[in-house]
Protein backbone atom coordinates (compact mmCIF):
# COMPACT_ATOMS: atom_id res chain seq x y z
CA UNK A 1 0.00 0.00 0.00
CA UNK A 2 1.57 3.56 -1.17
CA UNK A 3 0.37 6.27 0.97
CA UNK A 4 0.76 9.93 -0.33
CA UNK A 5 0.57 13.50 1.83
CA UNK A 6 -1.16 16.22 0.26
CA UNK A 7 -1.53 19.86 1.80
CA UNK A 8 -4.12 22.37 1.17
CA UNK A 9 -3.97 25.88 2.17
CA UNK A 10 -7.35 27.46 2.76
CA UNK A 11 -6.81 31.08 4.10
CA UNK A 12 -4.49 30.90 6.91
CA UNK A 13 -4.51 27.52 7.78
CA UNK A 14 -3.15 24.12 6.21
CA UNK A 15 -5.01 21.27 6.07
CA UNK A 16 -3.27 18.18 5.51
CA UNK A 17 -5.07 15.15 3.74
CA UNK A 18 -3.15 11.25 3.05
CA UNK A 19 -4.48 9.17 0.36
CA UNK A 20 -3.58 5.81 -0.73
CA UNK A 21 -4.12 3.15 -3.27
CA UNK A 22 -2.08 -0.39 -4.06
CA UNK A 23 0.47 0.83 -6.20
CA UNK A 24 1.83 4.63 -7.95
CA UNK A 25 -0.97 4.60 -10.50
CA UNK A 26 -3.58 4.25 -8.19
CA UNK A 27 -2.61 6.41 -5.36
CA UNK A 28 -1.96 9.38 -7.23
CA UNK A 29 -5.54 8.77 -8.79
CA UNK A 30 -6.68 9.13 -5.46
CA UNK A 31 -4.56 12.57 -5.39
CA UNK A 32 -6.47 13.84 -8.32
CA UNK A 33 -9.63 13.28 -6.49
CA UNK A 34 -8.95 16.29 -4.09
CA UNK A 35 -8.67 18.17 -7.57
CA UNK A 36 -8.99 22.15 -5.86
CA UNK A 37 -6.82 24.77 -5.77
CA UNK A 38 -5.54 26.65 -2.24
CA UNK A 39 -7.95 29.14 -1.47
CA UNK A 40 -6.18 32.11 -0.09
CA UNK A 41 -8.58 34.47 1.26
CA UNK A 42 -12.70 35.12 0.48
CA UNK A 43 -13.92 35.94 -2.80
CA UNK A 44 -15.97 38.49 -1.21
CA UNK A 45 -14.54 40.17 1.50
CA UNK A 46 -10.71 39.14 1.42
CA UNK A 47 -10.12 37.97 4.94
CA UNK A 48 -7.69 34.87 4.85
CA UNK A 49 -10.02 33.90 7.94
CA UNK A 50 -11.33 31.23 6.25
CA UNK A 51 -12.05 27.16 7.80
CA UNK A 52 -13.02 24.04 6.04
CA UNK A 53 -17.12 22.93 7.29
CA UNK A 54 -19.36 20.43 6.80
CA UNK A 55 -23.31 20.31 7.26
CA UNK A 56 -26.25 17.96 6.61
CA UNK A 57 -29.62 19.49 5.03
CA UNK A 58 -33.11 17.82 5.27
CA UNK A 59 -30.90 14.87 6.96
CA UNK A 60 -29.62 13.68 3.32
CA UNK A 61 -27.99 16.08 1.48
CA UNK A 62 -24.35 16.18 2.65
CA UNK A 63 -21.98 19.75 1.97
CA UNK A 64 -18.84 20.60 2.32
CA UNK A 65 -17.99 23.91 1.97
CA UNK A 66 -14.96 26.56 2.60
CA UNK A 67 -16.49 29.34 4.89
CA UNK A 68 -15.26 32.91 5.87
CA UNK A 69 -15.62 33.71 9.30
CA UNK A 70 -15.54 36.77 9.17
CA UNK A 71 -18.19 37.88 6.83
CA UNK A 72 -19.72 34.73 6.68
CA UNK A 73 -19.54 33.60 3.01
CA UNK A 74 -19.60 30.41 1.10
CA UNK A 75 -17.45 28.53 -1.21
CA UNK A 76 -19.33 24.96 -1.68
CA UNK A 77 -17.53 21.86 -3.29
CA UNK A 78 -19.27 20.30 -5.85
CA UNK A 79 -18.49 16.77 -6.50
CA UNK A 80 -18.92 15.07 -9.87
CA UNK A 81 -21.81 12.98 -11.32
CA UNK A 82 -19.15 9.96 -12.64
CA UNK A 83 -17.85 9.77 -9.36
CA UNK A 84 -18.99 11.10 -6.11
CA UNK A 85 -15.70 11.38 -4.53
CA UNK A 86 -14.30 13.48 -6.96
CA UNK A 87 -14.39 17.02 -5.02
CA UNK A 88 -13.53 20.39 -6.88
CA UNK A 89 -14.35 24.18 -5.82
CA UNK A 90 -17.95 25.84 -7.93
CA UNK A 91 -16.64 28.43 -9.91
CA UNK A 92 -18.66 30.99 -11.73
CA UNK A 93 -18.77 30.68 -16.05
CA UNK A 94 -16.12 33.76 -15.99
CA UNK A 95 -14.02 30.58 -13.89
CA UNK A 96 -13.74 32.33 -10.49
CA UNK A 97 -14.88 30.75 -7.59
CA UNK A 98 -18.61 30.80 -6.75
CA UNK A 99 -18.78 32.97 -3.29
CA UNK A 100 -21.83 33.28 -1.98
CA UNK A 101 -22.94 35.86 0.89
CA UNK A 102 -24.39 35.09 4.12
CA UNK A 103 -28.66 34.99 3.42
CA UNK A 104 -29.67 37.84 5.97
CA UNK A 105 -32.66 35.05 6.53
CA UNK A 106 -30.60 32.55 8.40
CA UNK A 107 -28.85 34.39 11.25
Amino acid sequence: MLQMMISKRIGRRQFHFTVQGNNFHETVAEYDRLSFPDVPNCGLCGSDNLDLTSRVAQDKFKYTSVKCIDCRADLTFGKTQKDDQTVFLRRREGGEFDWKALDKSER
